[in-house]
């Protein structure tokens, strides 16, 4: 059996996305700036997925702009409003310490700039507290910047109350949606946010596509240049098939928002439950409760994550030892460094992702499985 579980990695396409790219392969050719039929034909395409991105976050089609992306989102996102922001004499950023790399790296970079950046600490569970937002604040704050939920331990952090709490402060506010979009709502009209990222390849959409929201009479300062595409925000020629699809993709999972929660909410709790089943030592990293549906982080103590990764797929089971961006090292997760878990946790830690086709009998298989191994590892 080949069972896939590694969907916050990157999800297969669904076959509506494919049948909606497939006519801008091959005949729809035509560059969206050219006048000619062939061009307009483009442009109406990108015009119409950008209605359909617009209508699943709950806002208009002109505060979507089209990236190569989640990473490029995110950094047009933190730099683009610090270089904004810097002329109001504001150059301190508040983020968290378990972001994806996309943000921390973006603020590192920031800092060799002169930027004041703020990690704020997360508790054991992967969630931070607003007392220390609250006391990071200064009036030089330009940014926050902090994740819906976690990529690696599928936390969720408060993010209306950190919104409303900028708001206040008159600070803008920034959320990496990329794995909440699909399994949780996200109204951008209801939602106190004032930048939001998602990404294709994580709603079976294609890869090298994603989004940025950026909000009414928000200044942003573009990080690239050359053309007019996107209000200047993100200049060049479209990717119209990456744009075609994830118009298509955002719309499917808006569409089935609420029954892919539950049920990827019940293949989560079967998971668990069939670990316990078959008496199998294990931690659950992150928090029971306020949680992404589709990611289960376990550690298996007494066990070597990297030992674990290859049996598991020599059997045929895929799963990870966190970040895609970040899984081909064998560093130990920032994540789990941060909720200050003991280096017998980190270091037996696997990322189970659940998604589109995930059954429970593949479920069943990879803890048999989990069992097997283990048993054999330790001699047992």
């Amino acid at each position: 059996m080949n069972v896939y579980l590694d969907h916050a990695a990157t999800t297969p396409i669904h076959p509506e996305v494919r049948l909606a790219m497939l006519p801008y392969l091959e005949d729809s050719f035509g560059n969206p700036s050219s006048i000619h039929s062939f061009g307009r034909r483009a442009r109406h395409a990108i015009d119409h997925a950008r209605d359909q991105v617009a209508k699943g976050l709950n806002t208009k089609a002109n505060h979507i702009v089209f990236t190569s992306g989640g990473t490029e989102a995110d950094n047009l996102a933190v730099m683009g409003v610090a270089q904004a922001e810097r002329s109001n004499e504001k150059n301190h950023i508040i983020t968290t310490q378990i972001e994806h790399h996309a943000v921390l790296d973006t603020c590192r970079y920031l800092e060799t700039l002169g930027y004041e950046i703020t990690y704020l600490p997360v508790d054991r569970t992967g969630r931070m507290d607003l007392n220390d937002l609250k006391t990071a604040i200064t009036e030089r704050t330009a940014l926050i910047s902090i994740m819906y939920g976690n990529n690696e331990v599928g936390t969720l952090q408060p993010i209306r109350e950190i919104g409303e709490l900028a708001k206040e402060k008159g600070i803008i506010f920034h959320t990496d949606a990329v794995q909440a979009l699909g399994v949780k709502k996200l109204d951008v009209n209801d939602l106190p946010v004032d930048l939001l990222t998602i990404t294709g390849h994580k709603i079976n959409g294609p890869k090298g596509i994603g989004a940025l929201y950026i909000k009414d009479n928000l200044k942003i300062i573009p990080r690239t240049f050359g053309g007019s595409q996107e209000r200047r925000k993100r200049p060049g020629t479209e990717n119209i098939l990456g744009i075609i699809g994830l118009g298509q993709a955002v719309e499917i999972a808006v569409k089935n928002q609420e029954q892919n929660e539950q049920r990827l909410d019940e293949l989560r709790n079967h998971f668990l439950q069939a670990l316990d089943i078959h008496h199998i030592q294990y931690v659950m990293n992150g928090n029971r409760e306020l949680t992404l549906p589709h990611i289960l982080n376990i550690s298996f103590p007494g066990m070597d994550t990297e030992t674990l990764l290859m049996n598991l797929d020599m059997v045929g089971i895929a799963c990870s030892s966190g970040s895609a961006c970040t899984s081909g090292t064998l560093e130990v997760s920032h994540v789990l460094e941060a909720m200050n878990l003991s280096k017998q946790i980190t270091k037996s830690a696997v990322r189970f992702s659940l998604g589109l086709g995930t059954k429970t009998a593949e479920i069943d298989y990879t803890v048999q499985q989990i069992q097997r191994i283990m048993n054999r590892l330790q001699g047992n």
